[in-house]
């Protein structure tokens, strides 16, 4: 692998992350317009898989069973589950608590890689970057406010989200090398779209179909499914397979840049210093965290 592949597969990384940090302020319009955390995920799903349908081959399935094991259990932590954690956890919390929670994905995904891997070693300097990072996306996800906001519910459920691409993670590192990153993000949006049926006979379709033409019902859901999910997922595959699952999951530190910066624009929420100095520390936390080797 050559050193500009490398290269661009941190820069794709860090794209990816910052465009997901928006999703959350996109998810919250639309629950705030009445569509379920499922709702969105399955409108949301379903374009993204008619899009990648048009650039896919017609192959239906892995090269054995336990490939296509692993394609289900993509789909339900990097789909349905991971979706109806975090979109409910929207529900009950603020934007920016979730946006915190799910970016402790990373070191889920290292404990889970030194506990399954024998090739994988923590080293002092991942650790570090780690905990340097963290601390910067305290500061800048609460932006200055020392009074936290919290739900159990809200933030247990993002919690749950976390641990979900945590292993989303570990799976798709164990396959990337084997398969195409379009064949398999098609695969996730598809075990995605059906592990989430059951889901309905808890709650059952709501959200009118005239509800579609707002602008902001359609407008956010067409952003969150060409973009962050038919064009994300597919860079992101490929950004694994060519930088690893551990390098570009420390990227997900960067998401509540994206995630504060989003507050401030749409929802009028202010930027205090002590919140740039949180945006220094992850930052700084980063570049510890991906120079290792």
């Amino acid at each position: 692998m050559n050193q500009r592949t490398q290269v661009w597969g941190h820069i794709v990384s860090i794209l990816v992350v910052l465009t997901w940090g928006v999703t959350f302020i996109n998810t919250k319009v639309l629950l705030g317009h009445g569509l379920s955390p499922i709702e969105i995920f399955v409108v949301r799903f379903i374009i993204a898989y008619l899009c990648i349908w048009t650039i896919s081959d017609r192959r239906l399935w892995c090269d054995n069973w336990r490939d296509e094991g692993k394609m289900i259990l993509l789909g339900l932590t990097g789909g349905s589950l991971y979706f109806a954690t975090e979109n409910e956890a929207l529900r009950w919390t603020m934007a920016n608590n979730v946006s915190f929670i799910v970016c402790t994905a990373p070191l889920f995904t290292i404990l889970l890689a030194l506990i399954l891997f024998r090739d994988v070693r923590a080293t002092g300097r991942l650790l570090v970057g780690s905990l340097l990072a963290m601390t910067g996306m305290a500061a800048i996800i609460y932006n200055g406010q020392f009074v936290l906001h919290l739900n159990p519910r809200g933030d247990l459920l993002a919690l749950a989200a976390a641990l979900c691409w945590a292993f989303y993670s570990i799976i798709i590192r164990s396959i990337s090398k084997r398969y195409s990153a379009v064949f398999i993000t098609r695969k996730v949006f598809a075990y995605g779209l059906i592990t989430v049926l059951p889901f309905f006979l808890w709650r059952p379709w709501q959200f009118p179909l005239t509800g579609f033409l707002e602008f902001p019902v359609w407008g956010n859901l067409l952003f969150l499914s060409l973009i962050a999910s038919f064009a994300c997922f597919i860079l992101w595959s490929w950004a694994v397979k060519q930088i690893g699952a551990l390098s570009t999951n420390n990227y997900i530190y960067l998401n509540p840049i994206a995630t504060c910066i989003a507050s401030a624009i749409i929802l009028g929420e202010p930027v205090t210093p002590i919140a740039l100095i949180g945006l220094v520390l992850i930052l700084a936390g980063v570049y510890l965290s991906q120079t290792t080797n």
